[in-house]
Order: C-alpha cells, then structure tokens, then sequence
C-alpha cells in the first residue's frame, strides 16, 4: 500500500483568509466620517425580561475594530444565561448588588466594583437584589478574537424567559435626556476624615 507524500501536498491553509478591498487610507476616512457620540437614549434595550442589553459599539455597527461594549440591566432578582467564551470581558458596575458565578466560584460585586471574566471561564450573573435592579457596563475585545478565528461560545443555560419573581413587570432603567448627575465628591470629606483618623490612629 502506497504511503502518501506529504512533500507533495499543496495549498495547506491553517489560517481563515482574509479577503476583500481594503486600503487604510479608505478605511481611515470611513471611520473619521462616522458619529464619535453615541446617545443612550437613542438606543433601545434588547433580551430581557431578566437581564436587558443596550449595546453601544458591536462589530457589526462598523464604528470600531477591536471593542464591543454594551450596558447590562438586571431586573430585581435577574439571573444571567449560564455560557463560556473564548474572549475575556470587564464588568464595571455602575449601580446595585449582585454576584458572579465563575467557574463554579461564587464572587459578590456591588457598585464602583470590577468584575473580570478571564478568558475561556462559564460564567453565569445574579442581581443579589429582590427589590432593586443593577447595571453594568461591559468591555470586551470581543472583535479581535473574532478576526483570529476564535470564535467559540456555548451556553449552558439559557435566560429564562420569564421574568424573575420579583421582578415582574419590570422594564429597564432608560438614560434622561439631559444624562445623569453624578457627585463624585458628595462623601469626599467624610471619606478624607476617615482615612486621616485611620492614618494617625
């Protein structure tokens, strides 16, 4: 029986090709050309009824080539769909309690948190709240794995699609018009008087 020679083989690709028209002087000048704002309450929320998305930048909106990000609502006492991917995703807490399962380990966030996603981890996201909603902002450099080819991702458990017990009825948060008024120093002094008894104690 004859043994193959793999000298001889030919037009061996382990790499997806990327092809099409492209210049960057092009491609430059289409993405100066588009909206550098984006305003939340021109974009509508999606999924639900447990936890509902806004998404800001995705790949499809052709607005950026490395990064998706998109705001989370979870209504009182949502639970997340269970899933795992390749890319790694940054959760910035924006208001609320709740927690992460990753990886069968439970972590508990609450707002000004950080909650990171590594790479290749199912996870799943719970509002610890039964009476008040929570929102996250998610960063993720989703595109980028995308154009290596890495596009694995598989859900577990999907959303439920029913509301939560407590949390029927609801509807996410939208954005006021005028945007939201944040006083960042509102316990700046009671923090430095804190801080300065704790020093000198």
């Amino acid at each position: 029986m004859p043994t193959e020679n793999l000298g001889d083989k030919k037009d061996r690709f382990f790499v997806r090709a990327l092809q099409g028209e492209y210049d960057l002087k092009d491609e430059l000048r289409r993405l100066r050309s588009l909206p550098r704002v984006r305003k939340g309450v021109e974009i509508e929320y999606s999924e639900g009824p447990q936890v509902f998305g806004k998404h800001y930048l995705e790949p499809g909106h052709m607005l950026g080539q490395t990064l998706h990000i998109h705001l989370q609502e979870y209504a009182p006492g949502a639970t997340s769909q269970k899933h795992g991917h390749v890319n790694e995703a940054v959760f910035y807490i924006l208001d609320g309690e709740g927690a992460e399962v990753h990886d069968g380990v439970r972590y508990e966030w609450e707002a000004g948190d950080v909650a990171i996603v590594h790479n290749n981890c199912v996870h799943q996201h719970f509002n610890r709240s039964a009476t008040k909603p929570a929102r996250t902002l998610v960063l993720k450099t989703k595109p980028m794995y995308l154009f290596m080819n890495m596009l694995f991702q598989r859900s577990l458990k999907k959303q439920s699609k029913e509301p939560p017990p407590t949390g029927v009825g609801w509807v996410p948060r939208n954005d006021p018009p005028g945007g939201f008024e944040h006083d960042l120093y509102a316990d700046h002094d009671h923090a430095h008087e804190h801080e300065h008894a704790r020093s000198h104690g």
